[in-house]
Formats: structure tokens, sequence, C-alpha cells
């Protein structure tokens, strides 16, 4: 029912509707976790993970479609140039669906006010943002764990940049499987940064747009490399699925895919060196 509130076949031509459909799914996702699993002393102890679960279920439709269509563009498309503007167009539709997931999950993580539907979440936060000061960071949270080290800041951007890495070939490797399967890595990493972005905000819904707007700065330029990750994998499985690595069209699409996956690499370069660099300058 929830996937004919938009046809999936229309989300290019009104891309910004994505980030309501991002907001609705994301929302029923929380809550439907909160009423469901809360009374299970076992299922309530991964909320974090069925909220992200419910979420992905939620939008494989048009991850899909979006997967589908690009492929399809690969194939047809001969100028480099229209052919990256036309995949503009499906990231830009990715990117409105993850702010809507960001934003919905932000507002019902303060509005609820508890850290049991994002425990994984916050240890993940913890985990990045403060490695000496592990222990202290989960319990300043209301979450149990141990973990030790520290970074300079040189260290922390190659921390970060390596763990944005594997987050990108894993996005690569669902997608190239699953085809719209990197839809779960990419909606657990809103996950986390919502959580973020709360930490950030001190949990007060006024400080709400200060908060994305401090991990959004560096955020939209790590995920949009994921999506274009997600669009490469996705394009040659399909491609893949259609002419069995055989004529022109595939091999087309191979190059594009590859000019693709170039790209995102250096938006994460790109995105590293903000969060580590200039980011920090801004919201001292």
């Amino acid at each position: 029912m929830l996937e004919s509130i938009i046809n999936p076949k229309k989300v290019e031509r009104h891309t910004w509707e994505l980030f309501f459909i991002g907001l609705l799914y994301a929302s029923v996702s929380v809550l439907l976790t909160s009423w469901v699993f809360a009374g299970d002393p076992v299922m309530a102890k991964y909320k974090g993970l069925l909220i992200v679960t419910f979420t992905v279920i939620f939008s494989l439709p048009y991850m899909y479609y979006a997967i589908k269509l690009e492929e399809k563009d690969s194939e047809e498309i001969k100028d480099s140039v229209k052919l990256l503007e036309e995949h503009g167009k499906a990231l830009t539709a990715f990117m409105w669906l993850f702010l809507g997931f960001i934003v919905a999950f932000s507002f019902w993580y303060i509005f609820l006010g508890t850290a049991d539907n994002y425990a994984v979440q916050i240890k993940t936060y913890c985990m990045i943002n403060q490695p000496g000061n592990y222990d202290s960071c989960l319990n300043q949270y209301g979450i149990k764990g141990k973990v030790t080290g520290d970074l300079t800041t040189s260290g922390r951007f190659f921390a970060i940049f390596s763990n944005n890495m594997y987050v990108l070939i894993f996005t690569l490797i669902f997608s190239l499987l699953m085809g719209a399967g990197a839809i779960f890595i990419l909606a657990w990493n809103a996950s986390v940064i919502s959580a973020a972005v709360v930490i950030f905000s001190k949990y007060e819904l006024s400080k709400l747009p200060l908060g994305i707007a401090r991990y959004m700065i560096h955020g939209f330029v790590e995920i949009g490399a994921y999506f274009v990750s997600a669009l490469a994998g996705g394009i040659i499985g399909v491609a893949v699925i259609k002419h069995r690595f055989k004529g022109e069209k595939f091999w087309a699409v191979l190059q594009d895919s590859l000019i693709l996956i170039v790209c995102a690499i250096i938006l994460l370069v790109i995105g590293a060196l903000i969060e580590v660099f200039i980011t920090p300058t801004i919201f001292s």
C-alpha cells in the first residue's frame, strides 16, 4: 500500500517528493518498531537495526526502479556529459530520500526521548568521533561498552576515509549482487548521522536544523559517493542479467560504471577533508 502513494516511475520528474517519502517511511519504521517490539526483551535490544530494516523494505521499489532506469540510460545515451546529467537526476532523488530519513530519525529520537531505538547507532557514533574516550561517550548517552584508542587529526582523516571506503565497497558489492540491496547500507548511515545530529543538537528540537546542517556539510558529499557507487553496481548487475557479458551495450554500461566508481572515490576524499578540516572550524 505505501509504495502506491507515489508511483516509483514518476520520481525523476519530481525528485523533491522523495523527501516526504523518506520522512513517511522512516517515521512509520520508528513507530512500528517502538510499538511492536518495545515489550520484547530480546528484540528490543536490536530496535536500531529493525528500524533500518523496515525503512529499507519500504524504500526498495524506488531504489529498484531508479537503478533499472539508469542502466537503460547507460545503454541508450552515448554522450558522456548528457549521461552524467541523467545520472544526476537519480542521485538528486536519492539525496532527497536520504534527507527525509535523517529528519524523521532525528525528530523521533528527540520526541520519543529514549536512546533505546538508537543504541547501535550511538556506539558507531562514539567509535568514529571519540575512539580515545569511547567508554565515557557511551556512558554519557546511557550505553555500555568498551573500546580503547586515540587518533590525531591526520590519523582521524585516514580513519574516516578508510571507514568510508569500506562502506563504499560494500555498497558497490550489495548493489552488484542484489541491485537495490545497497539501500540497507544507505539507510543505516542515515540512522547513524541522525544519532550524531541529535547529540550535537543536545536533544532540542529547536536546534535540530543546525545539527542537520553541521553533519550535512560533509554528509551530502559522502552519501553522494555511496549513491553513485550504488548506481554503478546496480547498473552493472542489470546489464549482466540482460546481456551476460555480450555485445557493445554491456561494455558501454561497464565503462559508464567505472567512471561512476572513480567519481565516487573522489567524492569520498573531498568529504573526508571537509569533515576533518572544515566542519570542525565552522561548528567549533
